[in-house]
């Protein structure tokens, strides 16, 4: 095609790359519930539990209503073998879900937790 102008895709950003970005959208906005999971989960992707949990932990506190961060951190934890952390995390997740009326996510919430306990009973 004459007079085309091609144009190359740009590289996958690599894990790091993905942090950083988050990062900088988390300090132009540091409430911004959604900016600071996105970091949280490229943390969590990238094998960083405890920085992941962190961020979780902070969204929690800014941003108590941002339900989905309960079971994230709850998942998180339990990865990073911290299953009464996990559970508290549920329950705090449970208690927020059922103020907001979300009744699929304190479900899911609700089954997190139970498999939490049974998993903690049959050690």
């Amino acid at each position: 095609m004459r007079g085309a102008i091609r144009v190359e895709p740009d590289p996958p950003m690599t894990p790091e790359q993905r942090i950083e970005a988050f990062r900088a959208f988390v300090t132009k906005s540091p409430d911004d519930a959604f900016a600071r999971y996105s970091l949280a989960m490229a943390l969590r992707t990238a094998g960083r539990g405890d920085d992941a949990a962190a961020e979780f932990e902070e969204i929690r506190r800014r941003r108590p209503e941002y339900v989905p961060t309960y079971h994230m951190l709850g998942q998180t934890l339990e990865t990073l073998g911290r299953d009464s952390q996990a559970a508290r995390a549920y329950e705090d997740g449970i208690a927020q879900a059922t103020r907001l009326n979300d009744m699929h996510a304190r479900s899911e919430l609700e089954q997190a937790l139970e498999a939490v306990r049974a998993r903690g009973a049959a050690r």
